[in-house]
């Protein structure tokens, strides 16, 4: 074997070891503030990589670093003794029994964000809420599409990621709204034609859903 090809051969190796690291896991994120979706209104795919040395690749606050450059907000970490916290996205710092927490793929987890290690296609949202109104925090709703139809159901989800009836939400579609209608099994609104109008659903005490089409 010749020197040029050893040498070719060498880099060749050397390219597939780094390979791994240099690809970004995708992801969708959202991000939803006080007042109004801050990223990522219908959970977009996005690519999260870890900008962080000696940090868990690819992990829950990474999510939200990357998103907050494609975005442009402002968010702040601070260190706590239970590890990385952030306690500021946009213009509201965590105060009191206000704060920001996150869930992936719809469960509360255990440990800090930096911890939370992601895989191909998990579901990463950030959200500031209000602790000690309801047990546990306020659930986040889910939106849906029943079937191809102009209907769309809402759940709430809780901590562990338990989907229930979301009783009471009410659907916006552009500058209309329309009311949920249902018993204890479902709650569901059909809010007609909205070509190229996004729907959201809200809920007192709960946080804004995702946007379908």
């Amino acid at each position: 074997m010749s020197h040029r090809l050893i040498v070719a051969v060498a880099a060749l190796v050397a390219s597939l070891l780094v390979v791994p690291a240099a690809f970004a896991v995708k992801v969708h994120v959202r991000v939803e503030g006080k007042e109004r979706t801050i990223f990522g209104a219908t959970a977009p795919v996005i690519d999260v990589t870890t900008p962080r040395a000696n940090a868990l690749p690819e992990n829950a606050l990474d999510a939200l670093e990357s998103a907050s450059v494609l975005g442009e907000f402002y968010y702040h970490v601070t260190s706590s003794s239970f590890g990385s916290y952030v306690d500021q996205v946009g213009r509201y710092a965590a105060v009191g029994q206000t704060g920001w927490v996150f869930k992936v793929n719809g469960a509360s987890p255990p440990v800090g964000a930096d911890q939370v290690r992601l895989a191909p296609g998990d579901t990463v949202l950030w959200y500031w809420a209000q602790f000690g109104i309801v047990p546990g925090g306020p659930k986040t709703l889910v939106l849906s599409r029943v079937g191809k139809t102009s209907c769309y159901r809402v759940q709430a989800q809780d901590d562990n990621a338990k989907l229930t009836p979301a009783l009471g939400a009410v659907l916006h579609v552009g500058k209309r709204t329309v009311k949920t209608r249902g018993a204890s099994q479902a709650a569901v609104g059909c809010v007609g034609p909205h070509r190229g109008l996004l729907v959201r659903a809200t809920l007192a005490g709960a946080v804004r859903s995702n946007a379908l089409a």
